[in-house]
């Protein structure tokens, strides 16, 4: 008599000579009645790396944050985040398991978002080298000592940062009249056109006019005098500068006044550090 077609067997039935034999499906256990099945919990054997989700007669893995499961079903490998996406760090983005991590440049600090980098001031926090004779210049990823302002002749200080010739002065005829230095620093491949420094005139003189222009430093045609009024004009960067770079202007206010035939002229030296990183 062939037992099975009587539905003797939960699951799966073997017939036998003047009996049967019950079995189950991969997955399930025979019960001590020999005919029905009870699904085995395949996670209490811990089959997965990670994470194991019991279903009836067989199992799933899963895999934390910053994993995925591997083609075998049961382990799991780390996901490269940085390879995802080139703008998750403002800097450099470095793989760790399971997540990953960004890191800024020397001069740099990671901000608080754990993404951005912020300059570090070495001026304001004494980590810099300048002797007490210097002033420290800080710019974006770095410092410089600046050293005290030294004229040369026939020129003579003024000031901490101004250099005058006297008219009195023969030897001052064809020079101009004063050299104000100044400092700035500029990210590097800024973008452009970009106004970035403004120059104007201080003493004004009735019936003069006021011509200004790059008088020395622009070799490379980076950067262009717009006078913006008849006693001011703007120094406009036209086109990106790559760091780390020193660039040094020569910016001239040229004083007209034909009424009583005098030209002179005013210089401010500009100097420029450009960054070695857009940022």
């Amino acid at each position: 008599i062939d037992e099975c077609r009587y539905g003797y067997c939960q699951q799966l039935c073997a017939n036998i000579a003047g009996s049967y034999s019950c079995s189950c499906n991969p997955g399930f256990l025979l019960n001590p009645d020999g005919r029905t099945c009870q699904d085995v919990d395949e996670c209490e054997e811990e089959p997965c790396s990670h994470g194991c989700f019991n279903t009836y007669g067989s199992f799933m893995c899963n895999c934390d944050e910053g994993f995925e499961l591997a083609s075998d079903g049961t382990n799991c490998i780390d996901l490269d985040e940085c390879s995802f996406s080139e703008f998750l760090c403002q800097y450099r983005c470095v793989n760790t398991p399971g997540s990953f991590s960004c890191i800024c440049p020397p001069g740099y600090y990671l901000y608080e978002d754990s993404r951005s980098c912020e300059d570090i001031n070495e001026c304001d926090t004494g980590n810099n080298t300048c002797t007490t004779e210097q002033v420290c210049f800080n710019f974006q990823g770095g410092y410089t000592c600046l050293n005290p302002l030294q004229c040369q002749l026939p020129y003579t200080a003024v000031s901490d940062n101004q250099c005058m010739c006297s008219a009195e002065n023969p030897a001052c005829r064809d020079l101009a009249f004063t050299v104000l230095y100044r400092h700035m620093d500029l990210s590097s491949g800024r973008s452009v056109p970009a106004d970035i420094f403004q120059m104007q005139a201080t003493t004004r003189y009735p019936g003069a006019f006021y011509i200004f222009q790059i008088k020395s430093g622009n070799s490379g045609r980076e950067f262009y005098m717009r006078q913006t009024s008849n006693v001011s004009a703007t120094l406009v960067l036209t086109r990106p500068i790559k760091g780390p770079k020193e660039v040094v202007l020569d910016l001239e206010m040229v004083t007209v006044n034909n009424v009583i035939n005098f030209r002179g002229s005013s210089i401010i030296r500009l100097t420029i550090f450009v960054s070695e990183h857009p940022f």
